[in-house]
């Protein structure tokens, strides 16, 4: 009896949190397809009429072509470095042992823990004398430098759970340190470097504090700078801004749905291994 009134509660805890999740996106949903006046008319009423002129709005002034292209240039040059060198950091530091090497490995874990606040004057300025602020690649590198951290103590722990005996096969056949990482050892990192990327590109994708700071163009800007425009100083164009995000979230729901699963098994992996 207990154990099935603790089942019964838990169903309800979960349907009232996912009401709770969901109801937000429901709201966006609805009113991106009412007028501004409809909107303010009723705000929880659905849409008499399905009209797509807010998306067309949107898409035009928003251009959101262009600023797809720079989220995507700034999303994918942050990946590729945190997973090229976070993997070759993760690697070595968990295969070689010593104080050396447990130092820099803590150094790394204890920097997840200072916030951004703290860093991001100093971060600002160096980014601008090393040529890196107000481009979408050079926005990039920085996200990487600040995502290799986390990434670096994933591959660690995962890094702990492959044999030994594979590298030392590959390196009696005459395979070098890098060329064993890169054709044995890499192709076995595919579940924690699934994660890895699918929660950056998260990150990435919808990050504003950065792109703030360190893009001055209009035409560099990513989506979350473009849709931020909609936001005026005297008044709100609510229905092309729940347009504008419709449309942005849409690339990055369909990559986690497709690959949600590799990210719970990856952390739980990285983590746990060793």
């Amino acid at each position: 009896m207990n154990r099935r009134l603790y089942s019964i509660l838990s169903l309800v805890v979960l349907a009232i949190l996912s009401v709770y999740f969901l109801f937000p996106i429901y709201m966006a949903i609805i009113n991106s397809f009412k007028t501004q006046s409809d909107m303010f008319r009723s705000v929880l009423s659905l849409p008499t009429r399905l009209q797509l002129d807010n998306y067309i709005q949107a898409f035009q002034k928003a251009n959101m072509l262009r600023s797809a292209w720079n989220t995507v240039v700034v999303t994918a040059t942050g990946i590729i470095g945190i997973v090229f060198f976070s993997s070759l950091a993760g690697y070595k530091l968990s295969r070689t042992t010593g104080k050396l090497s447990n130092t820099i490995f803590m150094l790394f874990v204890a920097s997840t823990l200072i916030p951004f606040q703290t860093i991001m004057v100093t971060l600002t300025k160096m980014a601008k004398d090393l040529g890196l602020q107000g481009s979408p690649f050079g926005l990039g590198v920085v996200c990487a430098g600040l995502g290799v951290n986390m990434a670096i103590f994933l591959y660690h722990g995962f890094v702990k759970g492959i044999p030994r005996e594979l590298e030392e096969s590959a390196q009696m056949d005459g395979c070098g340190e890098l060329k064993t990482f890169f054709r044995i050892i890499f192709p076995l990192l595919l579940p924690i470097t699934f994660t890895i990327v699918i929660l950056n590109m998260l990150w990435l994708w919808n990050d504003f504090l950065l792109p703030v700071l360190l893009l001055t163009d209009f035409r560099n800007y990513t989506l979350v700078l473009t849709i931020n425009m909609f936001f005026g100083k005297y008044s709100r164009e609510w229905s092309m801004i729940l347009a504008s995000l419709i449309l942005s979230s849409i690339p990055i729901v369909v990559i986690f749905a497709i690959f949600q699963r590799w990210i719970i098994q990856g952390i739980t992996d990285g983590a746990v291994k060793g």
